[in-house]
């Protein structure tokens, strides 16, 4: 009996001490999980620290001259060297519009103005950075114009623009007419840039692409020109149609610019109009135009466009002036700016908007910039509205006296008097062209910048062009990239949750 208490009390003893050892084991290796997760969350801070002051040396800029058929205005913008996924990150620094005429009718205020802007725009970029600050000029609808009119002309006109530009310090790779495709597909990408759907962050401060993530259409009026773009579905097949390739994923765009469809130029096309249907040019009446207004056109401002030129009317002289005055008659003001589309083309065809041109039908959300938005902003229906509530307004304005109109509207009467056809221009592109209805309305949205950042084409321009800037992260002391920091916070994950287990596991033997 003794002797079996004896292995009893030895046995006992064996197994506290294994106990003891074995508690002893799983501290000293909890203690170095725990270390080691301390010293990836040390690295986790630093990376993060060290990161922040690795972005801030290594912005990279690029000037864009947008030179629109009315006026030119010089952006600024930058983005960090290290690219997402072959695009920069970019954004609106600095944004100087010249003050004059387009480059097509180049004078001393606008070339005063212009230089006044550049000397701006270097001031804000730090001086090592100026050679290798790229330079682009991008001219639309107006040298479009100015091209078909006098190929000579419109070179002679960048040639000159061209020399400018290289004698400024910077990094000059082009000053060229871009396509009205080029220009409602760059617009398209700088609205879902701006809309977060190509990038966002994600948790771990990383960009990612947005899970789910819908593009939204684009819609830019210009002075001499229109574009819209949007992402086509599946089966869509046509030359307006385009695939562009963006942080890593592929896209199908529908776009489509109306050259001589601009504001301006549309415009003329009704004055145009109403001359051929009048028999004294001294006394036009203008539906559009308010009641107890009325202006002297020179014929030249009218007839000398490319846009018009095929309505010249016979024993027309370019020194004519031709009299309006205004009706305040909303009815034939619709009437008269349908006249100016051809809308017959396109009936009982459903992939079709206007003069006979396809597209297919719109669907999602859109964005309406540019002269759409001074229209709507003019008439304080900016924003999203639905159709009922744009005729309403439309309805209204266009039945002000120009009394009524001046003391109610704080606008320049030079603009003033010419909102009523223009927010008929738009209602019938929109409704009549494009295909928007009382369903879809609603999902249009009229603003002029997102985020603080101006909607132009030239962000796309600048995103499509960065896909040549070299990426120079690599070169750094510091090459510290997102996929680093995920790294070291899944490892900390890791060990945490290692450490646990095994705590676990240690006091369930010990128990048992």
């Amino acid at each position: 009996m003794v002797k079996r208490e004896s292995q009893s009390s030895d046995h006992l003893t064996g197994g506290s001490h294994r106990r003891i050892m074995t508690t002893k084991l799983a501290t000293a290796i909890a203690a170095f999980f725990l270390l080691a997760s301390i010293a990836v969350i040390i690295a986790i801070a630093t990376v993060q620290v060290k990161q922040r002051t690795y972005l801030s040396p290594g912005l990279k800029y690029g000037i864009v001259l947008d030179a629109g058929s009315s006026r030119t205005t010089v952006y600024l913008y930058e983005w960090p060297a290290e690219k997402e996924n072959n695009t920069g990150v970019v954004t609106q620094t600095t944004k100087c519009p010249v003050k004059g005429p387009g480059i097509s009718e180049m004078n001393a205020e606008a070339w005063n103005s212009l230089k006044k802007c550049m000397e701006d725009i270097t001031n804000v970029i730090p001086p090592h950075q100026h050679k290798s600050t790229p330079i682009f000029l991008g001219a639309t609808a107006g040298m479009r114009l100015l091209h078909q009119k006098s190929e000579e002309l419109s070179n002679a006109v960048l040639l000159a623009i061209q020399e400018y530009l290289r004698s400024l310090p910077f990094d000059f790779h082009n000053a060229s007419i871009i396509s009205g495709q080029e220009e409602g597909l760059y617009g398209w990408i700088t609205v879902n840039y701006l809309m977060g759907n190509f990038l966002e962050k994600n948790i771990w401060n990383a960009w990612v692409h947005p899970h789910g993530a819908r593009t939204v259409g684009s819609l830019d009026l210009g002075g001499a020109s229109t574009q819209i773009a949007f992402t086509a579905p599946p089966d869509a097949r046509g030359t307006d149609l385009i695939k562009v390739s963006l942080y890593g994923y592929e896209y199908n765009v529908y776009t489509h610019s109306f050259l001589c469809y601009g504001k301006n130029e549309a415009e003329k096309r009704v004055l145009a109009e109403l001359v051929q249907q009048s028999s004294d040019w001294s006394h036009i009446n203008h539906p559009c135009y308010p009641l107890d207004y009325n202006i002297a056109i020179p014929g030249d401002d009218i007839f000398g466009s490319e846009c018009t030129k095929r309505n010249t009317p016979t024993h027309y002289t370019p020194e004519k002036t031709f009299t309006f005055f205004g009706q305040s008659d909303p009815a034939k003001c619709k009437t008269l700016v349908k006249s100016i589309f051809d809308l017959k083309s396109c009936q009982g065809k459903e992939s079709c908007s206007f003069n006979g041109v396809y597209q297919p039908p719109v669907t999602g959300d859109f964005m309406a910039y540019a002269g759409f938005y001074y229209t709507a902003g003019a008439l304080d229906i900016k924003g999203s509205n639905s159709l009922e509530k744009f005729n309403s307004t439309m309805w209204s304005f266009c039945s002000m006296d120009w009394k009524t109109l001046k003391k109610i509207y704080n606008i320049t009467e030079k603009h003033l008097k010419s909102y009523c056809y223009s927010a008929n221009y738009v209602h019938t592109i929109l409704a009549d062209g494009y295909k928007f209805n009382a369903d879809n309305w609603e999902k249009l949205n009229f603003q002029k910048e997102v985020n603080k950042t101006s909607i132009a084409w030239s962000l796309g321009y600048m995103l499509a062009q960065s896909n040549m800037i070299p990426a120079e992260a690599k070169l750094l002391k510091l090459p510290i990239s997102n996929s680093v920091f995920a790294t070291l916070l899944f490892l900390f994950s890791a060990l945490t949750i290692i450490t646990l287990m095994f705590l676990i596991i240690t006091l369930v033997r010990m128990f048992y």
